[in-house]
């Protein structure tokens, strides 16, 4: 996370100061969200992915080198038009020198779950041994602060894991999905034509439409998901959902008929860090020791696209 932490308070007096009346009291009963953290002018999402991907390998105990694979994905990338791709400024950034594929990933919210599908066919297939796969966002860029019904909600960060390959599989079993048909939901309408913007450079969301679809998509590809590993929902130890919203992310936890004491909740610090937030929760709930060897993870996620999948994991 970057070191900069916004509160509610904090961020109703600035949007006070531009005439916005929001509260603590008003952001929590509509999200679950007490703070969220911006990175300062000049940090990119490349400099939180880096950091992210840094705590990683050291975790892993491996090197840079030791990656043969980067996939990174995000809705926030350094360079407008994408190029060149924020895991290549990554990968310089870590100093790896082997050559190793570079690519980044865009589903939105659902980046991670993505990223980590595609990774685990990779090394599936034999290409790669060792991929580093990377969330990381600097949403506060792209937010309207005279909206306080998304400007409020969406906080910057990264996080990060290795996949390696190995006799016993580690990622059971992924899905995904898109559906094109409702990508005017959540969307940065904006267009760049001859140097200018057209349209809004800003993040746009119809929240009732998006929540009414996630909570149902987010059951389906769980169940989906579940049937591809021959696994029932109470088997699985941990819930770790996109951190949007904590209604959103009851209710999937409870048509999965699991107790929310099993679910991994970090939205309350962090808000909605679009690609980053599974591998943030993920991250958090490690490093605490919630999360042992031999548990079953199931992380899932929708976005922008309209996109929606789920990765289970045996961690």
């Amino acid at each position: 996370m970057p070191p900069r932490r916004v509160s509610n308070e904090q961020l109703a007096k600035t949007l006070a100061e531009r005439g916005l009346e929001t509260s603590d009291e008003w952001i929590v009963s509509r999200s679950g969200i007490s703070a969220r953290h911006f990175a300062d002018d000049g940090v990119m999402a490349s400099d939180l992915g880096c950091a992210a991907a840094q705590r990683a390998l050291e975790m892993a105990g491996l090197q840079p080198n030791d990656i043969d694979l980067i996939i990174l994905a995000t809705s926030t990338p350094d360079f407008l038009g994408g190029f060149p791709s924020t895991a290549c400024v990554v990968q310089r950034k870590l100093g790896i020198t082997n050559q190793s594929a570079a690519l980044d990933v865009q589903a939105v919210c659902s980046g991670f779950v993505y990223a980590v599908s595609v990774a685990d066919s990779f090394i599936r297939t034999g290409m790669h041994k060792r991929a580093l796969v990377i969330g990381a966002e600097v949403f506060s860029r792209i937010l309207d602060f005279s909206d306080r019904t998304t400007c409020v909600l969406f906080g910057d960060g990264a996080g990060a894991v290795v996949l390696e390959a190995s006799d016993t599989p580690g990622v059971l079993s992924t899905r995904m999905h898109a559906d094109g048909r409702h990508a005017d939901i959540l969307c940065v309408p904006g267009v760049v034509s001859a140097g200018v913007v057209a349209g809004s450079p800003f993040l746009h969301m119809d929240g009732q439409a998006v929540f009414k679809l996630a909570v149902s998509v987010l059951e389906e590809v769980a169940h989906e998901t579940l049937a591809a590993a021959d696994m029932q929902a109470s088997q699985i130890d941990w819930l770790i959902p996109h951190q949007a919203n904590i209604r959103i992310m009851q209710g999937t936890a409870k048509k999965l008929g699991l107790p929310l004491e099993k679910m991994v909740v970090t939205v309350d610090q962090h808000g909605n860090t679009s690609a980053a937030s599974i591998p943030l929760a993920l991250d958090t709930a490690v490093r605490d020791g919630r999360i042992q060897r031999g548990q079953h993870l199931m992380m899932e996620g929708v976005g922008g696209g309209f996109t929606w999948g789920a990765a289970l994991v045996r961690f």
